[in-house]
């Protein structure tokens, strides 16, 4: 799965970075015939940018959630889990080694 998800995310980068390229061409384009002033071009991009960001963090979100249940699912202990068992085997220990 985590395969496949990262096919994905690499197909819409793709897109999105020939996307940017035709954006930034059209754009140029059109302040050449001055259809369009420099300022006007650079807001464009700007916006194309921000809003592929956005989308960035919330795929990013996404997978983090499915990983997550998956995790879950599967029955995976996680880097916090066994931290806490680590923290109580050495609890035990010490009260153990204590009452000797």
């Amino acid at each position: 799965m985590s395969d496949f998800l990262r096919k994905g995310f690499l197909l819409g980068l793709g897109a999105a970075v020939s996307g940017k390229e035709k954006l930034e061409q059209k754009l140029k384009e059109l302040v050449d015939k001055n259809e369009l002033s420099q300022e006007q071009a650079k807001t464009v991009m700007n916006n194309f940018i921000e809003k592929g960001d956005m989308k960035k963090n919330e795929w990013s979100s996404k997978q983090k959630e499915q990983t997550q249940k998956m995790i879950d699912e599967l029955g995976i202990a996680t880097k916090e889990d066994i931290a806490e068992l680590q923290a109580r085997i050495a609890k035990l220990e010490v009260e153990l080694h204590d009452e000797k």
